[in-house]
């Protein structure tokens, strides 16, 4: 857990933009086993976000904002629930910008549910946050305990390779994964004032500008500790510190870079490596 906060910094005001353009987005979707493959058994679409299916066999579905942000006010939902024995990855059309808020944070709220056996790879593109954004981020899965998660969370902290740098920003980050109704994974990262300033400090980021997070979450996931270190040290010579550590059924690992592009790149590699399947083709865009 990570709370870094200036006590000098304001508390929010509410906004004084009228509610009505503010987007509110909505996606409820339910993947089920045909025998023939996973397929989609009930959609609900709202607020200019959509769930497309590029392709059936793995199932892919992918995320698509039509407002091609975030801003401050803005609310996103989604829900995503497989059956027994259903088979899916999701992921997002590109990476999402949170733009600057006037006074309201961006939310994000995803709900997971995975039935008997399900096996779910939640791999969005990167998130990234520009000068101002205030984004709080809540994903909450509820396995089985035979069932199978893999999750990828990557923060980019302002766009380096264009000279932008991030001065004000707030990012509150909450995961809870349970498994079997039993909480296994809890955790809280909360990142606010000068961006910059925090992440250049020795103990929150040294230096570090993206940020990723992987979690493995499988009957075999401690076992595969020592394949995932194997794996991430393939590759030396980018300017990327990993850790990983395994415990109470789960594989996490946590990555750090002054440079997204390397970050990017070496995830990934070890997500195809580690997964034994590419991953979707929105990934190499």
């Amino acid at each position: 857990m990570l709370d870094v906060i200036s006590p000098s910094d304001p508390l929010p005001l509410k906004s004084q933009l009228p509610a009505y353009i503010r987007a509110r987005g909505l996606i409820a979707a339910r993947l089920q086993d045909s025998g023939r493959g996973t397929r989609v058994f009930d959609l609900s679409e709202a607020g200019g976000y959509r769930l497309k299916f590029p392709h059936a066999n793995p199932c892919e579905a992918m995320i698509v904002n039509t407002g091609g942000g975030m801003a401050g006010g803005d609310h996103l939902v989604l829900s995503l629930s497989l059956g027994p024995q259903a088979v899916a990855v999701c992921s997002t059309q590109s990476a999402e910008k949170i733009y600057r808020a006037e006074r309201d944070r961006a939310e994000i709220a995803v709900t997971l549910t995975l039935d008997d056996a399900a096996d779910l790879a939640w791999l969005p593109q990167e998130t990234i946050l520009f000068d101002g954004a205030q984004l709080h981020r809540q994903l909450s899965v509820d396995m089985a305990a035979n069932a199978t998660f893999m999750a990828c969370e990557t923060v980019v902290f302002g766009r380096s390779a264009m000279g932008e740098t991030i001065r004000e920003a707030h990012l509150s980050d909450h995961w809870d994964i349970r498994r079997n109704g039993r909480l296994v994974f809890a955790e809280r990262l909360r990142l606010s004032g000068d961006m910059q300033a925090l992440l250049d400090r020795r103990t929150v980021g040294a230096g570090a500008r993206a940020i990723a997070t992987m979690l493995y979450v499988a009957p075999d996931a401690e076992a595969r500790l020592d394949e995932a270190r194997t794996v991430l040290a393939v590759d030396d010579s980018a300017p990327v510190e990993w850790g990983a550590s395994a415990w109470n059924g789960l594989l996490c690992i946590r990555g750090i870079s002054p440079e997204a592009s390397a970050l990017r790149r070496q995830t990934a590699q070890f997500l195809n490596r580690f997964r034994s399947s590419p991953l979707p083709r929105v990934w190499q865009c």
